[in-house]
């Protein structure tokens, strides 16, 4: 299946298919240099099967995890393509999750003030969600992706069969996104989640998620209104997840966490068995300071409020500006009732 991301200039196809990266060659343009980016984390043979389709492919593979977002790294990329002699016309590839498509896609972004940038990920998440919308970025100063730039891939690839090699709370940590999107954009999708075999409708939760996340990039590419209901979630998640106590969680997990104060009392119930059925919900000690510092020294932040996204009713939703002590104040009530 071919989605057609409608971005003007910026256009591109996300082609979802199993097994798409054995003939990756004859839908991206890899007769000439190409980066291939990937991290320790990723099976070597997918950098290498696409490396042999390659006219002049590099791999450059990353330590795994969140650490390598950073400025070390983004300067080794540019160095390598320095080594390499890249041109403007030749291209990065990365070959990974969320931290590598940032990384890559940023570092393509910068290189002679841009280079082409494709994107094949490999796990859950990044497969329904950071692979596409441009979004790239590093870490810096101990704020997560506060380093960064819009920069649409040229094409996204997507295998399905690429996830048979993900630890099981891997695909959990991935389905956060999915959830997520349902319940701010289609009621059917969380039902699904709700009444389905989630294994079995994998390659389903991925097309809806991708129609969804495309429908509202499409609205508002650089995340000045619409776009920030993606964010569902994410203003108390990342503060979790930044916290020092917490950094074992995953993005997903965090994110599961801090979508629970912004859904309203009447469907939370049904949002947290959802949770449990993705081996989402945790039950965990809270540094409410920590969380704080880290939530609200955050892009998202402006001056003693920020804008929350909240669901009522679930395919429905709401931006509100809330007091950034008010955020705080929901989330520890929520996370830390005992009836939850």
């Amino acid at each position: 299946m071919t989605i057609h991301m409608n971005l003007g200039n910026d256009s591109y196809d996300i082609v979802v298919e199993k097994g798409i990266l054995s003939k990756a060659r004859e839908l991206l343009n890899l007769n000439r240099r190409v980066l291939i980016v990937t991290d320790s984390g990723v099976p070597s043979e997918y950098s290498k099967k696409l490396s042999e389709q390659c006219k002049s492919g590099t791999i450059y593979t990353v330590p795994e995890g969140e650490a390598s977002k950073s400025l070390e790294y983004f300067g080794k990329l540019l160095e390598v393509m320095l080594e390499h002699n890249f041109s403007r016309k030749d291209c990065v590839v990365a070959v990974g999750g969320g931290v590598v498509g940032d990384l890559a896609g940023f570092a393509a972004s910068a290189y002679m003030r841009g280079i082409d940038f494709y994107n094949i990920p490999t796990t859950l998440l990044s497969q329904i969600d950071s692979s596409i919308g441009g979004k790239t970025a590093i870490n810096f100063g101990g704020m997560k992706n506060i380093v960064g730039a819009f920069y649409q891939p040229k094409k996204v690839l997507i295998d399905p069969e690429l996830l048979k090699t993900l630890p099981a709370r891997q695909i959990s940590n991935g389905l956060a996104e999915a959830v997520k999107m349902s319940l701010t954009s289609d009621k059917k999708l969380f039902e699904l989640f709700e009444k389905e075999d989630i294994e079995s409708n994998l390659e389903k939760i991925i097309i809806s998620s991708l129609n969804i996340k495309k429908s509202v990039v499409e609205q508002d590419e650089k995340e000045q209104g619409l776009r920030k209901i993606l964010n569902f979630g994410h203003t108390v998640g990342h503060g979790i997840e930044s916290s020092e106590n917490l950094t074992e969680l995953y993005h997903g997990e965090c994110v599961a966490l801090g979508m629970l104060p912004m859904c309203s009392e009447k469907i939370r119930p049904r949002v947290i068995e959802v949770l449990r059925k993705c081996n989402l919900f945790r039950s965990i000690e809270y540094d409410w300071d920590k969380i704080r510092e880290a939530a609200f020294h955050d892009k998202k932040a402006d001056g003693d409020t920020v804008t929350v996204t909240t669901v009522k009713e679930i395919g429905s939703f709401e931006l509100k500006v809330m007091k950034c002590t008010q955020v705080i104040e929901e989330a520890k009530r929520c996370l830390e009732d005992e009836s939850i």
